[in-house]
């Protein structure tokens, strides 16, 4: 499969058509969000994360598990390796300190308090999904800084912060890196920063492949027709029943999607996520990407709702699709291929 397709410009381009919402959208969104605007009814359920198992349990000593951070950040231990999502960890996601989205509550884990970080996978660029504070931290932990792995074209800003630990893949490229195999995988959305930067970097999901779990982060996306589909054929021959089935376990959106003139081309509804899951043919999924920052029209606490609400008219449970406290640690059953015959 070829990589990611880029315009005439340079800029990169998603497989289907997709043009990112121009200033006029915005204006008429940001105008009906303060004539829609709902609050939640009930705060996002949040727990102390177990540092003591964390910590015990590096990378997967004993036995795969993930800690939801909050937003798109997880905590992933498994394969020999503590791997974290999206990495955000401060009060608000914006470019600036005193404006912008700011989180319902803190981070399960204060970057200084987490368990040594082997791996950082960045989906893409926007405030909420990549924290200069939070990386810096990272970088400076004890032991040396993480390995970040991004989508490309990102390279360049963590260089300007210093930061040299930094492995870039277009879409479909994979690299062994700490042990585990990675491969960045299409998603319907863009990037952005700056105003002149827009398009200008990758965006993506990931595969990592692990002898004892198989994980998929869906980074942030709106729903397509076709990476989904073709991310389970691209992995088919290793992911056969004999080799131990599907995706151990997807970490998918399922918040930020109101309005949906607004939201669908770039966010996934619960309906779609649930699709997603289903079109991954992943043994289990965890919805992330909800109850932390109010990016839209629902309230904070309507994705598990709506989520639930999806699974009963597919015929699913939670125990297929869950959601979590944040800092709540999902434990899993190590990846058992089957036996010869």
């Amino acid at each position: 499969m070829s990589g990611a397709p880029r315009g005439a410009d340079g800029r990169f381009r998603n497989t289907e058509a997709f043009e990112p919402r121009g200033l006029a959208d915005v204006l008429r969104w940001q105008w009906q969000a303060r004539r829609e605007q709902q609050a939640a009814a009930q705060p996002t359920p949040t727990q102390p994360a177990d540092l003591d198992f964390l910590a015990r349990n590096r990378g997967g000593a004993i036995g795969p598990a993930v800690t939801w951070l909050g937003h798109a950040s997880v905590l992933a231990q498994f394969g020999g390796v503590n791997l974290l999502t999206d990495p955000h960890c401060s009060h608000r996601a914006s470019p600036f300190s005193f404006t912008g989205p700011q989180r319902a509550q803190p981070a399960a884990i204060a970057p200084q308090d987490m368990p040594p970080i082997d791996l950082v996978l960045v989906s893409h660029n926007h405030y909420d999904h990549l924290d200069v504070a939070t990386v810096q931290a990272l970088a400076r932990q004890p032991g040396g800084p993480p390995l970040f792995v991004v989508p490309l074209g990102l390279k360049t800003w963590f260089a300007r912060r210093g930061i040299a630990e930094v492995l870039e893949l277009d879409w479909w490229q994979t690299a062994l890196a700490r042990g585990v195999e990675l491969t960045l995988t299409p998603v319907r959305h863009w990037s952005s920063r700056t105003l002149g930067d827009r398009m200008a970097s990758l965006w993506g999901g990931f595969a990592v492949l692990a002898p004892d779990m198989h994980l998929y982060f869906g980074g942030d996306t709106g729903y397509s027709p076709s990476n989904f589909i073709d991310t389970r054929a691209h992995f088919a021959g290793r992911q056969s029943a004999a080799h131990g089935g599907g995706f151990d376990l997807a970490l998918l959106p399922i918040g930020a999607y109101e309005p949906r003139w607004f939201m669908a081309p770039q966010h996934v509804n619960p309906e779609e996520s649930v699709r997603i899951h289903q079109e991954l043919g992943a043994k289990r999924s965890l919805g992330i990407h909800w109850g932390t920052f109010k990016l839209t029209n629902e309230p904070l606490d309507e994705p598990p709702r709506k989520l639930a609400e999806m699974l009963r008219t597919a015929g699913l449970t939670a125990q297929d699709f869950c959601v979590t406290a944040i800092g709540e640690t999902l434990r899993l059953a190590p990846r058992t291929p089957l036996p010869p015959p």
